[in-house]
């Protein structure tokens, strides 16, 4: 039995110093992406996620054009039961959620010692939804002046 065990321990051994050789690579790619601080990215997140709320609302209800409708399934099931209030708490509830991930898992690596796979998975969490908020704000802009 503890042949077995002191082999497992030489595994996990080799596998952290592994990741450790990685981490660098891995922080260094998420400062290429991210290079400004953590904060403004989950502050950018918010205003884009307003900024999605805001447009989707004046496309769909001030643009006159009601051929146009939601696109993302969630959010148009939201919209379908409750409204622009039930897309609004949608939006919210995405939001949390997503940065809520993102603060554990940096919390997570952080108390592991893995400081560059912290950045890495905030940065990587957190960016994607930022591009594609912006991308829908964009999208509501042309339906709706278009």
């Amino acid at each position: 039995m503890s042949s077995v065990r002191q082999w497992m321990k030489g595994r996990l051994r080799k596998a952290v110093e592994r990741d450790r050789h990685a981490e660098r690579y891995v922080e260094a790619a998420s400062r290429f992406l991210w290079r400004w601080p953590e904060q403004r990215l989950l502050t950018l997140v918010v205003i884009a996620a307003a900024l999605d709320y805001a447009s989707t609302y004046a496309v769909l209800e001030l643009s006159g054009k009601r051929y146009l409708n939601e696109g993302g399934p969630l959010a148009s099931w939201a919209l379908g039961k409750g409204g622009f209030w039930g897309l609004l708490l949608a939006d919210i509830a995405a939001v949390i959620a997503i940065a809520l991930l993102a603060t554990i898992m940096r919390f997570l690596y952080s108390r592991l010692g893995f400081k560059g796979f912290s950045r890495a998975a905030f940065v990587f969490l957190l960016l994607p939804y930022l591009i594609m908020a912006i991308v829908a704000v964009f999208n509501n802009l042309i339906l709706a002046f278009i």
